[in-house]
């Protein structure tokens, strides 16, 4: 919402500073947002006068200006087409910053000709949008002065952030309503308001359809006929305040509805009377219906969607945005005007199927004053005389004026209680009454009648909510919360750090966090599991987000086939967030997924890259349960545990004990791969973190380090098994020979082929035994490992190759 302080002080008698204004406007809840002093930007354009403008000597189309700077005259070369001999000019200097780029002009030669300034248009000076000529300034400006107060552009502009439930400061008015309350002037009488007497009957005529008058879609509109009008270019004042705010002047009887519709956050709209087939009528469009807005685009209707109609067609799509058809042109000589109340649910839906956002359907779907349609009407009927002249007819009414007069009481005391400010009851009174409040009652129970331009007001609470802001929330006291303890308590929980935890170790692995939707498309969810109806969104924000993840990992796999069709192929992601198994308090956990795709490095000259595989995303699940206190070496792995979104074969669940599944990792079947659009093959994991057993309470303190003096001794096995034999039989087998000697087991060969019969396999393995007390004789190493020898024999079945 933005606004000039001159444009404020015409509703408001204040001799206040800007910046006080601004503090002030904060302090009730208008919050500045911007403050923007039009007048610093152009304070190095001078008023200058053309003494002799004369052809340049090498140049048909540019001109040679002796201009007077009011110091000095000096020479300009310049290219527009309305330089001419004896007008005033907007003046820059060498060294002046030009507005629209911010450069700094610099003397130059033109085909060989010095120019020592430059004349500026509207547009170099941020001003408007005409670039055709240079500005033509008054007679009477005096040579010398700054351009911005002969423009009137030294007014500053204010901007202010509005929250949707404050409609009565859609207009400068209500800013100003508050401003005056606040005690920060008066607020002005507005003698436009005052009734205009019609002098002949319209010839057209108004009404609302029974179903739209059912539905209360539209429940009143107002039309009046002027006719003899003169729309020609706006005044001079009326320009000056659309442009301030961003908006490009038309025409006078186009410009006059913006002027409203931003002063009074009444919207408006003329239509040309002649270009009307009869009666106005309110109905509900058609299904396929088309109109061609004033906006140049063609709209297809639907029948949940008002419409302004006369006999023919639709002309205006209610509360939204008029048709061009009917739009007033220079040679319009007869208008209808239209002031009308449209419900605001029915223009933000019909808004947002359409996609339109417009002035009037930022008001409308807010909340515009039902009495607004009574004097709205004769606003615009003033402005439209005073500057197009015309013959104004009698009212045309059809409906009725809404008149909600909702009443409160309101207990003084509830001003503390809810507030923390003690407010005295006559004060109270007359912060409402300044605010438009019907005001009854005293002492401790007052009854307050909100205006009807306030349907935020919906209680008590409101009602202490406006004397707060008005007395001003910097003097509600700062008080600190009772501590139950003595002690502060923890801002985060045990879990929530390990949350934060979990997105730290995947974060130092090399994975690029995500944050996607907690819903998903019902067709990919369907691949993982079959969907209870309390997963479906009853208002989903678009048709592919229709129902809430039941597993972390789709919106992953679908991040994944986006990046692929974009040309990243080698991709790491992971999310730490919430999948769903129904609608009960109950039916979700906090998941850690995470996938690979592509290779494990970019393309290098030493030949290291290669694919990522399933062991990949299994150290990745690992180094998370280590992190979080569990180590990775008492989990079992289950290769027929993962689910069926998993290729078979190729993927496994990580448990401790048959019943606590703490996650899965492989490879993502390559169907869930195809259904969501990626190509090649996808490692991945999932840890339910909750599933996950928190490490038992230890001191703060770290362990001392045990290191020992002596060497370690490695030793390397290889045994003959049978295929179907897991490899983690063997690590566990030789690690319980002697938890404390044995420091590591790794497997380092696996071999089926020549040499090795049919359904055998061979597997290699070394061994770490590091001593503590004494360096191992042979002896000693002989006899660990015969004990190795004869654990992973005994594990496996398998045998010692010679």
């Amino acid at each position: 919402m933005k606004f000039t302080l001159d444009w404020l002080k015409q509703h408001l008698d204040t001799d206040a500073s800007i910046d006080v204004i601004a503090e002030k406007l904060t302090d009730v809840g208008l919050e500045i947002e911007a403050v923007t002093d039009r007048g610093a930007a152009l304070k190095d354009i001078r008023v200058a006068h053309i003494i002799e403008a004369g052809q340049h000597p090498d140049a048909d189309r540019l001109k040679l200006c002796k201009v007077d700077t009011g110091d000095k005259v000096i020479q300009v070369v310049c290219g527009a087409p309305n330089a001419r001999t004896g007008i005033k000019v907007a003046l820059a200097q060498p060294g002046a910053i030009i507005p629209i780029d911010g450069s700094k002009l610099k003397p130059g030669k033109i085909r060989g000709v010095e120019s020592q300034g430059m004349m500026c248009s509207t547009r170099e000076l941020c001003l408007g949008e005409d670039h055709d000529g240079i500005i033509e300034l008054p007679e009477n400006a005096e040579i010398g002065a700054q351009v911005a107060s002969v423009l009137g552009a030294d007014d500053p502009i204010l901007e202010i952030g509005l929250t949707p439930n404050r409609p009565d400061c859609t207009g400068v008015r209500g800013v100003a309503r508050d401003l005056a309350a606040a005690g920060l002037g008066t607020l002005k009488a507005d003698p436009r308001q005052e009734a205009v007497v019609g002098a002949f009957d319209s010839p057209i005529g108004v009404t609302i359809s029974t179903d739209i008058t059912q539905n209360a879609a539209a429940p009143v509109f107002y039309g009046r006929y002027i006719r003899g009008v003169k729309n020609g270019e706006s005044p001079d004042w009326l320009k000056a305040r659309l442009e301030s705010i961003d908006l490009r002047p038309i025409s006078a009887l186009v410009d006059i509805t913006n002027l409203v519709t931003h002063d009074l956050g009444r919207p408006l709209h003329v239509f040309d009377a002649d270009k009307l087939a009869g009666d106005i009528n309110v109905r509900y469009a058609t299904n396929g219906e088309k109109i061609a807005a004033l906006d140049n685009k063609e709209y297809a209707l639907s029948d949940t969607m008002v419409v302004i109609a006369d006999q023919a067609k639709a002309l205006g799509i209610g509360g939204i945005i008029g048709g061009e058809e009917t739009g007033c042109l220079a040679e319009t000589t007869n208008v209808f005007v239209e002031c009308a109340l449209f419900d605001p649910i029915s223009v933000a839906k019909t808004g947002r199927k359409l996609q339109i956002n417009s002035d009037a359907r930022y008001r409308f779907e807010r909340g515009v004053d039902p009495q607004s349609v009574i004097w709205g009407m004769e606003v615009a009927t003033h402005l439209i005389t005073e500057i197009c002249g015309g013959e104004v007819s009698h009212v045309v009414k059809a409906g009725e004026v809404p008149n909600p007069r909702n009443s409160f009481d309101l207990r003084i005391d509830r001003i503390l209680e809810l507030g923390g400010v003690a407010v005295d009851a006559d004060r109270a009174i007359e912060i409402l009454k300044s605010l438009g409040f019907e005001v009854s009652g005293s002492a401790s129970v007052i009854t307050a009648i909100a205006p009807t331009w306030r349907p935020d007001v919906v209680g008590e609470a409101d009602l202490v909510e406006e004397v707060l802001r008005i007395v001003g929330y910097d003097k509600i006291p700062t008080v600190p919360l009772e501590r139950e303890t003595s002690l502060p308590v923890p801002a985060l929980t045990p879990f929530q750090k390990r949350v934060g935890l979990t997105r730290r170790v995947l974060a130092a692995r090399g994975m690029y966090e995500t944050v996607t939707w907690a819903f998903t498309d019902s067709r990919w969810a369907k691949l993982f599991t079959d969907l209870k109806l309390g997963l479906f969104l009853a208002n989903p924000i678009s048709s592919d987000l229709d129902v809430m993840r039941p597993n972390a990992l789709i919106n992953l796999i679908a991040a994944v086939g986006r990046n692929q069709s974009r040309g990243f192929a080698d991709l790491s992601l992971f999310e730490v967030g919430p999948e769903f198994f129904g609608d009960q308090p109950g039916d979700q956990r906090l998941v850690a997924a995470g996938l690979r795709a592509g290779a494990t490095t970019p393309r290098s000259w030493t030949g290291s890259r290669r694919d990522v595989d399933l062991f990949d995303a299994k150290a990745d699940a690992e180094a998370l349960l280590e992190a979080l206190g569990t180590a990775a070496a008492n989990v079992q792995v289950n290769v027929d545990g993962a689910p069926q979104w998993y290729h078979p074969g190729r993927s496994a669940a990580l448990q401790l004990g048959p019943k606590n599944v703490l996650g899965y990792f492989g490879e993502l079947h390559p169907k869930v791969l195809k259904a969501l659009g990626v190509k090649g093959r996808v490692m991945a994991f999932e840890l339910f973190i909750k599933n996950v057993p928190s490490p038992k309470k230890k001191g703060t303190g770290r362990p001392a380090l045990n290191a020992s003096s002596f060497q370690s001794v490695e030793r390397d096995f290889a045994f003959l098994l049978d295929v179907d034999v897991k490899s983690d039989a063997i690590v566990k087998a030789a690690r319980s020979v002697d938890r404390n000697l044995i420091t590591d087991v790794t497997i380092f060969d696996l071999y089926a082929g020549k040499g090795i019969e049919d359904g055998k396999k061979s597997i290699a393995f070394s061994i770490t035994l590091q001593p503590t007390k004494a360096t191992l004789t042979e002896e000693e190493i002989d006899a660990v490992s015969k004990k190795v020898v004869a654990a992973v024999e005994k594990a496996t079945g398998g045998a010692l190759r010679a």
